[in-house]
């Protein structure tokens, strides 16, 4: 059990970080390559690629290469869900506030 503790808490992590939550989205409905996250969150490559490589570490993303490009995925739509949760009790809060 304490094992689950620690891989929920790694995977929480990704979802403590802005620019992390802004990748989540852009991959909410489809892989997007590298470059197209460059381009939707006018990011440097090297904060991407680094973004990129924690969330694939923790089993978030995962990537494969067509041709010079590498295009990254959600792992399962089930982050998306767990996002939407998170961003639903976070509007409730702030509406009550």
């Amino acid at each position: 059990m304490k094992e689950l503790y620690r891989i929920h808490a790694e995977i929480c992590k990704v979802f403590s970080n802005p620019t992390r939550l802004e990748i989540l989205n852009l991959l909410r409905d489809k892989e997007r390559s590298v470059t197209e996250l460059i381009e939707k969150t006018k990011l440097s490559q090297a904060i991407i690629s680094q973004h990129l490589s924690i969330m694939k570490s923790k089993g978030i993303v995962t990537s494969n290469r067509k041709g010079k490009n590498i295009y990254y995925q959600l792992t399962t739509p089930k982050i998306i869900k767990a996002f939407d949760i998170i961003r639903e009790v976070l509007a409730e809060r702030l509406r009550n506030n």
